[in-house]
């Protein structure tokens, strides 16, 4: 969940961490014009954005000026450092992102292990855009893990597929992705990790949601939610209580269930009852 200091939020980093995703950390400021950075290193994998003005971006022995839109990108080791440019305001978002994690999402990209992104920084609109998606989709406090989890796999994916010039076909895994269906259909009522689903299915998270996107046409999550509604109409053709049914159906509650269940079938839960 995001943490906040109760200080300016303007001027002040926001960071937002899940214990139930221990391999991603985020972190953003509105207001940069008084953040300033020595050089330094991470040991994991770093990602950010500019999402307004411009600062100095430092990179080991390069130095560029980077504006709204540009993604930055440090490699663990990499020593670099982002600064504002006199007191011109600047805001952005970063992600910290554990490089045994992301070393398996790029093995589904045909990648043995963690392999360095060959960029320091790019203006790729779709890699921004994405990034921003991302931002958005982990600090929503009702949004469950596994939402988040596959968002994640998806947008560090596709940031293999356009930085890493890597992308492995899918071989022929229906069997195995066959079982993970199964496996949500037996637990679709409680909540589900993504770390289940792929031991069921013997597969890797990153390589499990293509093969069952491609299989399903939809994510394992989507597949899930699906699942609940189908459920919630049943229930709901028994008479079931609102509120019994956003509870059994595994929804966080009534206001959830009802916004869902009107986002797949363009109708209110007691609209279709009746």
């Amino acid at each position: 969940m995001p943490l906040q200091n109760p200080a300016s939020p303007s001027a002040t980093p926001v960071f937002w961490r899940d214990a139930q995703l221990p391999f991603i950390e985020a972190r953003s400021i509105a207001d940069g014009r008084k953040v300033c950075y020595s050089r330094h290193s991470h040991d994991v994998f770093s990602i950010g954005a500019i999402t307004s003005g411009q600062s100095t971006y430092l990179h080991e022995k390069t130095r560029q000026t980077i504006s709204t839109g540009t993604v930055v990108l440090m490699n663990p080791g990499d020593v670099h450092a982002c600064n504002p440019i006199d007191d011109q305001p600047w805001s952005y978002i970063m992600f910290y992102v554990d490089a045994q994690w992301l070393g398996r999402v790029q093995q589904a990209c045909g990648v043995d292990g963690f392999r360095a992104i060959p960029a320091i920084s790019s203006a790729d609109s779709v890699l921004f855009t994405g990034l921003l998606e991302l931002h958005r989709t982990l600090i929503d406090p009702t949004l469950d893990s596994l939402e988040k989890h596959e968002a994640a796999v998806a947008f560090f994916t596709l940031m293999q597929q356009r930085l890493g010039g890597t992308d492995m076909p899918l071989k022929k895994a229906n069997l195995k992705v066959e079982r993970a269906a199964q496996y949500i259909n037996q637990h679709f009522l409680r909540a589900i990790r993504l770390e289940e689903i792929c031991q069921a299915a013997n597969l890797s998270e990153a390589y499990l949601i293509r093969a069952f996107e491609q299989h399903y046409h939809m994510t394992p999550h989507a597949y899930l939610i699906n699942r609940r509604v189908q459920h919630a109409q049943a229930q709901l053709r028994q008479g079931d209580t609102l509120a019994d049914i956003a509870q059994q159906s595994g929804f966080a509650d009534q206001a959830h269930f009802q916004r869902v269940f009107k986002k797949h079938l363009a109708a209110t839960p007691g609209q279709y009852r009746q």
